[in-house]
């Protein structure tokens, strides 16, 4: 019950911030915007890395396999 109605306490008071303090909500989000853009970006860029160096990996173990297999006929 308690955890309600600090939840109701919590939605009023962040509404009245928000009505209070508009333009600088605005800017606030307007500073955040560019730096989740970047940090988005660079978790894209090392996840695009990881996944090309997975790929390579799988491909010279298919390699390694493939090898070995026609090496025992």
């Amino acid at each position: 019950m308690w955890i309600i109605l600090g939840g109701i306490a919590a939605i009023i008071l962040g509404v009245l911030g928000l009505i209070n303090w508009w333009s600088l909500f605005l800017k606030a989000l307007a500073a955040l915007i560019p730096f989740i853009l970047v940090v988005g970006g660079v978790f894209a860029v090392i996840i695009g890395i990881s996944t090309v160096k997975e790929r390579a990996e799988e491909k010279r173990e298919e390699a390694a396999e493939q090898s070995t297999e026609s090496d025992k006929s």
